[in-house]
């Protein structure tokens, strides 16, 4: 009963919330350093105080491990929202420019100020810290926002309403739950900015909505991030972080995890045993049984992985693993060595614990595999020679890149994150997030001395070569102009 009593989002809701929240801020509230702080502190409280309902309702959405819940999530959270108000009044602060001859005398700076009000599209897999992350930015920037999160981690989804309406100021901070009918509600609306974390898919839909009202966006979308394995590396500790960056990082479900392997064919049975050892000691023997490692999101998420897994040609590739209960929504880590390049789980993002490890001759030759596909999000490389890793970033092109470990580059504030061309474009993290919703105003100060009769009507041959000689010599070109001295 209460679900049918419960009033529907459709467009004139969400025109109609936008239209509130663009009233909301015409006081200037949301750009004044008070209610910048405010709110981050409040984020912050909201975190702390709510540790093990998060938690919770991470395990509730995805049987997320507590410990990696912390870790992934909410730690990263509130690192986040940290380091915005540590550093929020030197974001803020106007940066000085330099001016050229031309406008002498004058002063120039570059003003960060709020673009308005924006949308957060978060996505499931990391539904805390994905939702939170973005919306720290945009507070920190002085926007108003609206948070739509995933559907499809409802436990996540309805706790951040509840947490969002106790602990910000509803008048510019809400939250939007639904799926794809309110999505395509909000998208009608005109925002000034759109941040979405998700699908190249639903990627393209949120640009094309967006492009109607000329709306910028920032698309987090993904791709197939490759690790390359070279030979002459300290085996255990790089199977042990390719672990981290696959099913460590939510049984594989993450945009920036390791999506295949390249490694050669003499060093590949190296590899794979140690793989198995590792993932025995991580997992057990029975990984369907581990309470540290997550579970697929949801039966359509299973059921596509299996069809990648049961694919012909690909089912008899599987070197470890490959145990399945669509009951549990379990699947156990899953490696296959030289599937065919065709195949579909060659084309398509796994986003599961599926891990298909390609054979080259020479490591260098991995460099051709990988600029054969779409630019992915996340690329990484394990060696010790020093020129393959110059190689390596100066050869290859994908959103960012990690030398000799996987995911953690996100963790470092000081680095933006975002992919290129099909894995994405804009970035965030850190100042990149206040300046992703943030308009640089260019503010150019002059007074009334200086003014030259040069730049004025009528134009005569004098002023002419006069002006000529400041563009291509300045000052001291003009000055042997005026004295009637010429270099040709």
């Amino acid at each position: 009963m209460a679900e049918e009593e419960k009033k529907s989002f459709d467009e004139n809701e969400a025109a109609s919330l936008v239209k509130e929240l663009r009233g909301n801020i015409k006081s200037n509230k949301t750009k004044s350093y008070d209610w910048r702080v405010s709110q981050l502190e409040s984020i912050r409280k909201m975190i702390v105080e709510n540790e093990k309902e998060i938690a919770k309702a991470l395990y509730d959405d995805l049987s997320k491990p507590e410990f990696e819940a912390f870790i992934s999530e909410i730690s990263n959270a509130k690192s986040s929202c940290e380091l915005a108000l540590k550093e929020l009044k030197h974001w803020m602060k106007p940066e000085k420019a330099k001016t050229s001859i031309s406008t002498f005398p004058s002063s120039a700076e570059i003003v960060s100020e709020p673009l308005g009000v924006v949308l957060v599209i978060s996505t499931w897999n990391f539904p805390f810290l994905l939702s939170v992350d973005p919306v720290i930015g945009a507070i920190a920037a002085g926007n108003a926002v609206v948070l739509k999160p995933s559907e499809i981690s409802p436990a996540t989804s309805s706790l951040l309403v509840n947490l969002f309406d106790k602990y910000l100021d509803k008048s510019a901070v809400r939250v939007v739950e639904g799926a794809v009918p309110e999505t395509s509600a909000l998208l009608e609306q005109k925002w000034d900015k759109i941040l979405y974390t998700g699908s190249s898919r639903v990627g393209r839909i949120v640009m094309t909505a967006a492009a109607k009202h000329l709306t910028p966006v920032i698309l987090e979308l993904g791709g197939k991030c490759p690790a390359i394995v070279d030979s002459n590396v300290n085996l255990q500790v790089a199977t042990r972080r390719i672990i981290a960056g696959k099913w460590q990082c939510n049984n594989g479900q993450a945009c920036i995890g390791v999506d295949y392997v390249i490694t050669t064919k003499d060093f590949a049975p190296k590899l794979i045993d140690a793989l198995r050892k590792e993932l025995e000691d991580c997992f057990g023997r029975n990984p369907m049984e581990s309470k540290d490692i997550s579970r697929i999101v949801s039966l359509n998420h299973f059921t596509r992985l299996e069809r990648l897994l049961d694919e012909d040609n690909v089912s008899n590739k599987i070197v470890l693993g490959g145990q399945r209960d669509q009951n549990k929504l379990r699947m156990a880590p899953t490696i296959l060595l030289d599937v065919p390049k065709d195949s579909q789980i060659m084309q398509d993002e796994i986003f599961g614990p599926l891990l298909p490890i390609i054979t080259v001759e020479n490591v260098k030759d991995s460099f051709d595999a990988i600029n054969s596909k779409p630019k992915p999000l996340a690329a990484y490389l394990f060696t010790n020679d020093e020129k393959l890793k110059e190689s390596f970033v100066q050869n290859v092109s994908a959103g960012g890149m990690l030398i000799n470990d996987t995911i953690l580059h996100v963790t470092v504030d000081t680095l933006p994150f975002g992919g290129v061309e099909e894995s994405g474009m804009g970035s965030y993290h850190g100042k990149f997030s206040f300046d992703a919703f943030s308009h640089k105003k260019a503010v150019l100060y002059r007074s009334f001395n200086g003014d030259a009769s040069i730049r004025y009507p009528p134009y005569t041959e004098s002023k002419k070569k006069l002006m000529k000689a400041l563009i291509s010599d300045g000052i001291f070109g003009m000055l042997l102009a005026l004295i009637g001295w010429s270099k040709d």
